[in-house]
């Protein structure tokens, strides 16, 4: 969904553990900038199991289906029962095949500063996909696991048609294809093969670079400032973006974007924590800037520069951090200062 409309409607999930509380902040800091989305309150996770036994309740699919657009906090997927994964669920429900996530420097004074790259990763295929057997094996019944994993031609080109097209109107200069052609020769040849078409429709615009995922590994570490955009399949991509949040200090400031056709949901990477929920310890942070990416993409490019001003100022002040990041403010004391700290 694309608007500039006075009122946006929009899902909100709370999410289980934390999620409540850091939903709550991020709330009042968007109310507080004007943001203009008219919320459709909906449950998932355990909430959802604990009122109608269901971990992804067929109102809350039918809000995002109406919506196309949802804000998530972090959720629980239910143990045993043959409860799926609620986010697998929820991307192959809406088709939301790019999984964006942006890592920027926001604690200064860390090992990695000035760091600014985006990883888009597949969210549909490659060996996510779970097509998983148990086989016999010398005597044993259930001697061998199997898992097998696909990428098709059409799914290959698009996801690194939406990086290119991604750096092209956000001014990035490159896109770096993260491969295993070297071994896995099909199925991730295949991807690489895909991306070297599409690159040559950007010549000239953004340069096209390419890396087997074991040397972008060790090159995120060593020289992180030699990417600006990685673009890559499932398990890598999965891989790769949580190392990139730990440049930058962890999950705790890791947004991320769920983007489809027809549907777009925005998250908090991180778990719910239930270890800290209802103590005011959480950092909203990673909501807020989930929340931040969704403004964006309904071109509320004034109220997101708001907020990521407000985040940056306070946070390189060094004087309102919640404990994950070195300070002792609870998330209602963040949320209060960032409040201060708009302009």
């Amino acid at each position: 969904m694309m608007t500039n409309s006075k009122t946006i409607p929009a899902t909100l999930i709370p999410g289980d553990g934390i999620g409540p509380e850091i939903m709550d902040s991020v709330v009042e800091i968007l109310d507080a900038v004007g943001a203009p989305f008219a919320w459709e309150r909906h449950i998932a996770g355990m909430a959802g199991v604990d009122a109608v036994n269901d971990p992804l309740p067929k109102d809350t699919l039918e809000s995002i289906r109406r919506t196309g657009l949802a804000l998530k906090g972090p959720l629980t997927t239910p143990s045993g029962g043959g409860f799926k994964s609620i986010n697998v669920t929820m991307r192959q429900e809406f088709g939301l095949y790019a999984n964006l996530r942006p890592t920027k420097t926001i604690i200064p004074g860390g090992r990695y500063e000035d760091i600014d790259l985006v990883i888009v990763r597949e969210n549909l295929e490659g060996y996510y996909a779970a097509m998983e057997h148990i086989v016999p094996c010398d005597g044993d019944p259930k001697g061998m696991a199997i898992s097998g994993g696909y990428v098709s031609r059409k799914e290959c080109a698009r996801i690194v048609r939406f990086a290119f097209d991604y750096a092209v109107k956000n001014g990035r200069k490159k896109v770096t294809l993260v491969h295993k052609a070297n071994i896995i020769k099909l199925m991730s040849g295949m991807f690489l093969e895909e991306g070297r078409k599409v690159a040559k429709e950007y010549e000239g615009r953004v340069a096209v670079d390419e890396s087997i995922v074991d040397a972008a590994a060790m090159r995120l570490v060593t020289n992180p400032w030699q990417f600006d955009v990685i673009v890559t399949t499932n398990l890598f991509g999965d891989i790769l973006s949580d190392q990139a949040a730990g440049l930058v200090g962890g999950l705790g400031l890791a947004p991320g974007a769920n983007i489809g056709e027809k549907a777009a949901i925005f998250e908090a990477v991180h778990g719910s924590a239930p270890d800290i929920a209802g103590k005011n310890l959480a950092n909203p942070l990673a909501l807020l800037l989930a929340a931040v990416m969704m403004l964006r993409h309904v071109r509320r490019d004034d109220l997101a520069d708001r907020i990521d001003t407000a985040i940056k100022n306070l946070i390189t002040s060094g004087k309102v951090r919640t404990r994950d990041m070195g300070g002792e403010a609870g998330t209602k004391e963040l949320t209060a200062a960032l409040k201060q700290a708009l302009v």
